[in-house]
This record gives C-alpha cells, structure tokens and sequence, in this order.
C-alpha cells in the first residue's frame, strides 16, 4: 500500500488495480507467451510477492492461468478484447467498500445513521465505476501502450535499474 498526499494529509492507495491492469496489459500484449512474474514485476517496478498475490487474485477470478516450473509463468484465459475493466475491479476489488467506509462508535446514533446512508451511496458509486470500466478492455490498452514492445527495467548485477527491451518476448517473436 503506497500514501497519497491531497493538501498535506496523507491516505492509503491501494495499487492492485492498477498492478492488476499493468500486468494484464502485458498479458495481452503477448498472448502466445508465458510471462514469469519477476518480468512483470519488472515491469510494474514492484516486489515480485505483490504482483503474485495480485496475479493470485486474477487466477481466482478466472482471468489467467499459471504454469509452474523453470519454464512457467502467467498467461491470460481468454482473449484481451474481451476482458474489460470492469471484470479487472470485481477480480481485485469485490465488495470491499469503494469510499473506505469506517467503523463508528456503537453510542453515536448519527454515526450509526450516516454509515448506513454512505454504504447507499458507496455500492451507487461502486456500480459507476464498474460500468465506466466496462467501456475498455485490456486489448484497448493493449494496442494503446503497444504492449508487445515490452521494456522491463530489470535489475542489474550491481542492483541499479536499467530499461531495455526484454530479449524473451523479442526472441519469441
């Protein structure tokens, strides 16, 4: 979990979305290959064990598939086109509560009032987003970022960051 600053207070992101999306994204931009997860942990810039559990979210779901061993790695089930957004929020996020809803104190009857009014307004604007991520698929992003130009800026014996393209995806090809 990564803060974010809005006016000098900071709040909890939570990044798998947008892991979730990035590694798809590369997924799909190489549909015939099988992708380790330190190359897309490469690629997102994060701990290989985060992106797992994220990918771990996606095999659940039924939007990948992993294969074990020297030689395994993720691939996408279905076709990028038709995996939208959409079905990458309801992967990683399901019902947790979208506004972040909190716990009020047992006495307080407004607390008690306005969390049953917000969890209304959270699952309406839960429904939004969802049917506003449903208008694109991982193929869009796909084609967008031209995802099979691959660049993963894998690490270095020194340990320093380098970008270049990745010579599995371009000697697949």
């Amino acid at each position: 979990m990564r803060l974010a600053y809005d006016e000098g207070v900071a709040h909890p992101t939570n990044t798998q979305f947008a892991v979730a999306v990035h590694v798809l994204t590369l997924l799909g931009g190489a549909p015939e290959q099988v992708l380790s997860s330190e190359l897309l942990a490469g690629s997102v810039g994060a701990n290989p064990v985060h992106v797992r559990r994220v990918l771990g979210a996606l095999r659940r779901a039924g939007l990948v598939t992993s294969r074990p061993g020297v030689h395994g790695g993720w691939q996408l089930v279905r076709a990028a086109d038709t995996l939208t957004l959409g079905d990458v929020w309801r992967a990683v996020q399901g019902n947790d509560p979208l506004l972040g809803l909190h716990g009020a104190a047992p006495a307080c009857i407004v607390g008690q009032r306005i969390q049953h009014a917000l969890s209304h307004v959270d699952r309406r604007a839960a429904r939004a987003v969802e049917q506003e991520l449903a208008h694109t698929t991982i193929g869009d992003l796909a084609r967008d970022t031209r995802a099979r130009e691959l660049e993963a800026p894998p690490t270095s014996p020194q340990g320093a960051r380098q970008h270049r393209a990745v010579p599995e995806l371009a000697s697949r090809r």
